[in-house]
């Protein structure tokens, strides 16, 4: 099974920038669905973005804009570019992976990496 690792959170202020980076454990990461989800204190886990081949990359209304999902498949690794971020943005930013689920629920993926700290601060 895939192993997933999160990096590149840290602390920013408004409207700063962080890229996210999430490395995979396999070779054939090129055939998982990619999301990146975000859980703030006190709050559920939600959906930030997805990307899948052949299909467009899906956003949160929250982040359209000024979050970007790509993915360099000769690295085993996606990214997440956000841009203009807010204080509502500070969150633990979650890496996950599935062979078959294109959704914005995280209970469709099986696999996750550990998280990283994202905070924004005014």
């Amino acid at each position: 099974q895939v192993q997933l690792v999160d990096s590149g959170g840290g602390s920013v202020q408004v409207g700063g920038s962080l890229r996210l980076a999430c490395v995979a454990s396999e070779r054939t990461f090129n055939n998982y669905i990619v999301a990146w989800f975000r859980q703030a204190p006190g709050k559920e886990r939600e959906f930030v973005a997805a990307i899948s081949r052949g299909v467009p990359p899906a956003y949160a209304d929250s982040v359209k804009g000024r979050f970007t999902i790509s993915r360099d498949n000769g690295k085993n690794t996606a990214y997440l570019q956000m841009n203009s971020l807010k204080p509502e943005d500070t969150a633990v930013y979650y890496c996950a992976a599935d062979r078959a689920a294109y959704s914005t629920y995280s209970g469709d993926y099986d696999y996750w990496g550990q998280g990283t700290q994202v905070t924004v601060s005014s």
